[in-house]
């Protein structure tokens, strides 16, 4: 059985999660054709990946480093952490 490794509860079966994409940046500004690139268009190799993943039981998002050559999970990363630089609005100024 697999196990995923939540960081308050342990390890955890792989059945009790839904799968929530890849972390990433999504494109502040774009059109249509970039929105859909980010969405849908993807590279597939094998490398390390910051994953989104849903545990069913307590209702909450994680957010996992896993390395996609070996499917073995390496460390979850804290919610809290995750920061996006927004752009600085500088027609007010």
């Amino acid at each position: 059985m697999k196990l995923i490794p939540l960081p308050d509860l342990g390890p955890r079966p792989l059945t009790e999660f839904d799968y929530g994409g890849e972390q990433s940046r999504p494109p502040l500004e774009a059109d249509d054709a970039t929105w859909a690139a980010h969405v849908f268009n993807r590279a597939g190799a094998p490398r390390v990946l910051r994953e989104w993943w849903y545990h069913r039981p307590t209702g909450g998002w994680y957010l996992f480093e896993r390395d996609t050559a070996r499917d073995h999970f390496l460390r979850s990363i804290p919610v809290q952490d995750i920061r996006y630089e927004l752009p600085i609005d500088t027609s007010a100024i």
